[in-house]
């Protein structure tokens, strides 16, 4: 293939800042076979498509997406040299399995112990990401259909897991339950946090310019403001003396799993 046949198109994705959206990008695109690299920065949101054929049929399925992609770039594009990213993300991904498999350990525990539906929804959020990076990591140079299937298993999991956690802080605040442990939930969210913090303090060390090193940062970011959520609501349950702060943050954590999760099972029809 000759340089002059490949173009390289930029969208600027206005809410695309983690890891979860990145993936939706790839998942949309897997069909088209014109696409031939993709190089994504989410620090500053954008996506550089490396393609040859039908720029339109591209740019109308990142608008698909709904994530606020618009074009901000054409050039021409030269030979495309050998790409190691299938192995780059493999070893991402398999660090960030690893960090969040242990985490919901953590959490679980300390959930189920404390009565805190904050931190168990902590933990069942940590679950649902390690699910689905174990099933990113298998489907890594897979087959398109093959990577719908395991998305739409991800999906569903992660459905069932926001479902599950939705009925279950309704029960409580129906009054099933005992007041949580404002310091067990303060005190393990802020272990959660003080690894969080080493990670993205680790990743930025790096000083990777790879989008999946970018993208587990930002992934990584996100999951501190979590953790300082329940802290904040561990506080306000011993202010209040009321297990309600403890309720809306798991019922906020759930909605945030079902929220991804139905974008996911949109993108693997």
């Amino acid at each position: 293939m000759s340089p002059e046949q490949l173009e390289r198109s930029t969208f600027k994705v206005l809410h695309m800042d983690c890891a979860a959206e990145e993936q939706l990008v790839r998942m949309k695109l897997a069909d088209y076979e014109d696409v031939k690299r993709l190089a994504f920065d989410l620090s500053d949101r954008t996506v550089a498509i490396t393609h040859t054929g039908d720029r339109a049929g591209i740019e109308q399925a990142m608008q698909e997406l709904n994530l606020g992609a618009s074009l901000v770039g054409r050039e021409a594009a030269g030979e495309l040299g050998p790409d190691a990213n299938d192995e780059q993300q493999r070893k991402l991904l398999i660090i960030v399995l690893l960090i969040n498999a242990a985490l919901f350990v953590l959490e679980m525990a300390a959930g189920y112990i404390a009565q805190s539906m904050g931190l168990v929804a902590d933990s069942l959020d940590m679950l649902a990401d390690a699910i689905v990076y174990g099933l990113s990591l298998y489907a890594v140079g897979k087959a398109v259909v093959q990577k719908k299937r395991v998305a739409k298993i991800s999906g569903y999991f992660q459905l069932a897991l926001a479902v599950f956690g939705i009925i279950e802080v309704v029960r409580r605040f129906l009054g099933a339950g005992d007041e949580p442990s404002f310091s067990l939930m303060i005190i393990i969210s802020l272990i959660a946090f003080t690894g969080n913090v080493a990670s993205v303090f680790v990743l930025r060390r790096t000083q990777s310019e790879d989008a999946n090193i970018k993208a587990s940062q930002i992934f990584t970011s996100n999951d501190v403001l979590v953790n300082i959520g329940v802290m904040i609501a561990g506080a306000l349950v011993y202010f209040t003396n009321s297990k309600v702060p403890d309720l809306v943050v798991g019922a906020v954590v759930f909605c945030l799993v079902g929220y991804g999760a139905f974008r996911i099972l949109k993108l693997s029809k």
